[in-house]
C-alpha cells in the first residue's frame, strides 16, 4: 500500500508540473514496486490517470493555460488510437510491450535532451 501511495503521489506531482500525464512513473512503479505485469501496469495506469488528468486541467483552467480547441482536437483523435493501441499492446508479449515502452522513453528523452541544448545556445 505504502508503494501505491508513493507512486500515486510523484505521478501526480509529476503530472501537474510537467503535463506528461502521470504514466511516465506510473507504468514503471507498478511494475517495479507492485509487481504488474507490463499490460496490467499500462492497463491499471490507464484507469488511475483520469483522476489525475481532471484535477491537473481543472487546475491549469485557472490560470488560463487549457486550450481547448486543441485539447478537444487531441481528445477525439485519441479515442481510436486509444483503441488501436490496445489491440496492438495485446498482440504483443510483455517483453515486447515493456521494451516499446523503454524505447518510447528514450526517444522522449532524447528529444527533449536535444531541444534543451538548441534552445541554450
Amino acid at each position: 500500500m505504502i508503494g501505491a501511495v508513493a507512486i500515486g503521489l510523484a505521478a501526480g506531482v509529476v503530472a501537474g508540473m510537467l503535463g506528461v500525464g502521470g504514466g511516465v512513473l506510473f507504468v514503471p512503479g507498478l511494475v517495479f514496486f507492485l509487481g504488474l505485469g507490463q499490460h496490467q501496469a499500462e492497463a491499471t495506469s490507464l484507469l488511475a490517470i483520469i483522476p489525475v488528468a481532471l484535477v491537473g486541467t481543472y487546475t491549469h483552467n485557472r490560470y488560463g493555460n487549457v486550450q481547448r480547441s486543441q485539447a478537444l482536437s487531441l481528445g477525439v483523435l485519441s479515442v481510436a488510437g486509444a483503441a488501436a493501441g490496445v489491440v496492438l499492446a495485446n498482440a504483443l508479449s510483455g517483453s515486447a510491450l515493456r521494451d516499446a515502452f523503454a524505447a518510447f522513453m528514450m526517444l522522449v528523452a532524447a528529444q527533449l535532451v536535444r531541444r534543451a541544448r538548441r534552445d541554450a545556445h
